[in-house]
């Protein structure tokens, strides 16, 4: 028998899935991370470092303000339950999880394997790598760019070893051991990987499983489209196998959500089911483009009527809503997006453009997307909020965070109107 939701209900259940619905923390601590890591399962990596890198955003949304440092601790150290891997794209997942995706790591060598790809055009240099991370233990790039045998002979290419580390973690013979800012560090994986958990060996379609039913469990509702691109396996008959295995063990249950259609049909759906239907979502929240919540575009369209792509490399006389807009979230509704830039120079979290979105309510929701502006600044270490006037939210966020008490907002929102 298949229940039927509406696609409120859909919404609410997908955000409470994702931590949507519990309260932000008075004071965050590691215990807080690990818990939305619990529920995530996956955070995105990043490198586009315009207001705040895309991994440190997702707790933000969740948790509110935070020390950068604590996330720092948490998934950099030596000693971190974390571990990267390509589990969406690359993205950090729980170093116990590393032998559910053997099955990638497999994938990537047996499609490595031509004579005339690079890894089998390339084994000086992979043996080259694996030695020195073997003799030295966990380099950097640049360790190994200082001591290259640039006397060897012209077999070896900077450019080349860095693919090389590129292909040696893909297929999971790297792992990467931690990062210094925004650079890795390298290490062989049995350098990293606890051997408890290395010597697991876990069959794909047992992985495939697991990795579905943890999608609908972060999904909380979702089509097979949606559980599939959670950790982008491609495999759709697998998916499918695993859909019905899991129907069957009663963890996920089919539901049909009014408005997820196709062509004028209904898209099967399935519903988690320890999924919980909140009576409302009270959250505002920035997210990134690389939220789970968002980052699958057809859900994005499907579930918040948010048509979204990335404007990064679209010339910027063709963008629409800016270089990296990010979607706002109040209460079940994505209502808005706001492109945003921390401008260090002057202290100041510039809003470079806003824009409503169908969902939105202007008059409702300008004073909760103020409020969050104003926490993200004071997360960045920001004294001052600008908005410009490109889009159509920009007027009611003007005056909503020009009628705030922070009195350092005022005076540098009162200073662009003397200007103008």
């Amino acid at each position: 028998m298949t229940d039927t939701l509406s696609a409120a209900q859909a919404r609410r259940i997908a955000l409470a899935a994702q931590g949507f619905s519990r309260a932000r923390p008075a004071s965050v601590s590691a215990r807080h991370i690990h818990r939305v890591m619990d529920r995530l399962g996956v955070l995105q990596i990043d490198s586009v470092n315009v207001f705040a890198r895309s991994h440190y955003m997702p707790l933000f949304s969740r948790l509110g303000a935070y020390e950068p440092a604590l996330f720092d601790r948490v998934f950099h150290s030596r000693t971190t339950h974390y571990i990267e891997y390509m589990a969406h794209e690359a993205t950090f997942i729980p170093i116990e999880d590393w032998p559910l995706w053997r099955f990638r790591m497999d994938h990537f060598r047996a499609r490595w394997a031509a004579p005339d790809s690079w890894m089998s055009t390339n084994t000086r240099t992979l043996r080259w790598v694996q030695d020195e991370l073997r003799a030295r233990g966990p380099l950097r790039p640049a360790d190994l760019r200082d001591d290259a045998p640039r006397e060897r002979g012209t077999w070896w290419d900077w450019d080349d070893v860095k693919l090389a580390l590129e292909h040696l973690w893909r297929t999971g013979d790297v792992a990467i051991s931690g990062r210094k800012g925004f650079e890795r560090t390298y290490a062989l994986a049995e350098q990293v990987i606890p051997d408890a958990i290395l010597s697991q060996h876990v069959p794909r379609e047992d992985a495939i499983r697991e990795l579905t039913r943890r999608a609908a469990r972060s999904s909380g509702v979702a089509t097979q489209s949606d559980l599939a691109d959670y950790h982008r396996i491609r495999d759709r008959a697998a998916v499918s196998q695993s859909i019905a295995d899991l129907v069957d063990s009663g963890e996920i249950l089919a539901v049909s959500v009014r408005g997820w259609d196709r062509g004028g049909r209904p898209l099967p759906s399935w519903r988690h089911r320890d999924a919980v239907l909140p009576r409302r979502i009270d959250a505002a929240a920035l997210l990134t483009p690389f939220d789970p919540v968002v980052w699958f575009r057809d859900r994005a369209l499907r579930a918040f009527e948010l048509d979204y792509r990335i404007e990064i490399y679209v010339p910027a006389e063709k963008r629409r809503y800016g270089y990296y807009s990010l979607p706002v979230l109040v209460g079940d509704r994505i209502v808005a997006r706001v492109d945003l830039k921390a401008d260090r120079a002057t202290s100041t979290l510039q809003v470079q453009s806003a824009w409503w979105e169908p969902q939105g309510q202007p008059g409702a929701d300008a004073e909760k997307i103020a409020a969050e502006l104003a926490l993200a600044a004071a997360w960045q270490g920001l004294a001052h909020v600008s908005v410009s006037r490109w889009g159509t939210a920009s007027e009611a966020l003007h005056a909503a965070l020009s009628g705030r008490a922070d009195a350092s907002v005022r005076r540098h929102l009162h200073a662009r109107e003397a200007s103008e």
